[in-house]
């Protein structure tokens, strides 16, 4: 790889300390014979799972030696680690923005010859297809854990009054009004923190646009104003089933009040579920996908990528690597990983999902599933904050002013990136 290329690319990825100092060790052969494999994972939530897999993988190996490397603040550990060429040979990330931007900077060994590949549901490699900016031949990452995004609900409570699950829109707003009439708060949201605006806006928009609209709009075939306008009016309705002035309350708060049956639903994501129930061990909750739209068969499954391994293109002993890949995804690791952290299995076969994933499963198991749109947004746009100043506006043409904007921002901090699309586009003609 050219290094004054690596060292560019990476560079644009964030700012970040360059005195960060960090042992490094490079895999090879060592004293004891052993070839050593460093896989270094951005889950430090997870770190009891991965020192449980890595001494089940030392000790079932005699000829590899796994260094399982769970750091905070891992992405900056990553990237600096890449700017001084210490690299790992494996790397566990999620399926967003920084994947796609390792990808294009060329850092990741194409690992289609893998035979585990074939054990992956078709819906999450495509995924995975979809991060990149630019389409490439081959595969670059196995996708592990997911996790899901719709509506949590307070299971005893819709038992208590007999209230059903909705599947369309109308139902949805039917159901809120009568839980609305009873005292209790339909939905509750936290929109103090402004990320917490994304989880309606995810769920409601992979059932009302594209699951390719970043890349149509790149490749200037369409608009986000055209393509999420309904998207932008259905989020404000949901207003009128919240707490009152939901901006002045946090995600802790929303999850709190969720646990102490202050609301029937909470539109968040499964990996909530972990602190409501913090508050409230007993509480039964269950989930279903958001149903945007007035006909079932339409409704799409929230879902994305937890983590996801790629093995590293400088890696000097790819069929270690791989070798240990392979042990990642036997079904017995993978239930380690599901039992310490909840989410959906990336591999197709039989596993114990967590029984708030029941009202998702049939959609999990149809393969009716897409991504989050943020995953495909900057971060320099900070499209969270444009959600929540549009839902504060009360002006007539606050849509407008919200979609026309969202355009000129993307075409702000996405110049570059939309100018190699259409180089390519016109290299393909």
């Amino acid at each position: 790889m050219n290094k004054a290329k690596t060292v560019k690319s990476l560079l644009l990825l964030a700012a970040f300390s360059s005195t960060l100092l960090l042992q490094g060790c490079a895999a090879g052969e060592s004293s004891d014979g052993k070839i050593h494999i460093t896989m270094l994972q951005y889950k430090p939530e997870a770190v009891k799972a991965f020192e449980k897999i890595e001494e089940r993988f030392n000790a079932t190996h005699d000829d590899i030696h796994l260094d399982i490397e769970s750091p905070n603040e891992a992405m900056t550990v990553l990237k600096t680690r890449l700017i001084r060429e210490d690299y790992p040979d494996i790397v566990g990330i999620g399926g967003d923005i920084n994947y796609s931007n390792f990808l294009d900077a060329e850092l990741f060994a194409d690992i289609s010859d893998l035979d585990v590949i074939n054990d992956i549901k078709p819906a999450y490699l495509q995924i995975d297809k979809d991060l990149e900016f630019i389409p490439q031949e081959g595969v670059y990452a196995l996708p592990y854990a997911a996790n899901a995004a719709g509506i949590l609900y307070n299971k005893d409570m819709f038992e208590a009054n007999g209230w059903e699950i909705p599947e369309t829109w109308d139902e949805f707003l039917s159901l809120c009004d009568t839980i609305k009439a009873t005292g209790t708060n339909p939905l509750y949201f936290g929109y103090k923190d402004t990320w917490t605006c994304l989880a309606p806006w995810n769920a409601l928009a992979v059932g009302l646009a594209p699951a390719d609209v970043c890349s149509r709009v790149n490749s200037g075939d369409t608009t986000f104003k055209a393509e999420y306008a309904e998207v932008a009016e259905k989020i404000k309705v949901l207003l009128d089933y919240a707490e009152p002035n939901p901006y002045a309350y946090s995600y802790n708060d929303a999850c709190t009040a969720f646990a102490r049956g202050e609301s029937a639903m909470y539109p968040i994501g499964s990996y909530a579920v972990p602190q409501i129930l913090s508050v409230n061990p007993d509480m039964n909750i269950d989930s279903f996908p958001f149903p945007a739209n007035e006909n079932e068969e339409d409704n799409v499954l929230n879902s994305g990528i937890d983590l996801q391994f790629s093995v590293m293109k400088e890696s000097k002993n790819k069929e270690a690597a791989y070798e240990v890949l392979r042990f990642m995804f036997e079904d017995e690791t993978v239930q380690i990983y599901l039992d310490d952290q909840g989410g959906i299995p990336c591999k197709e076969g039989e596993f114990t999902l967590p029984s708030f994933l029941n009202g998702m499963e049939q959609y999990i198991k149809d393969n009716r599933m897409s991504d989050y749109h943020d995953h495909h947004y900057p971060s320099e746009m900070s499209v969270d904050a444009l959600i929540q100043t549009y839902l504060m506006d009360s002006s007539a043409n606050s849509a407008e002013i919200f979609l026309d904007r969202f355009d000129n921002e993307w075409v702000r901090y996405n110049r570059d990136l939309i100018a190699k699309v259409k180089k390519y586009e016109e290299g393909q003609k």
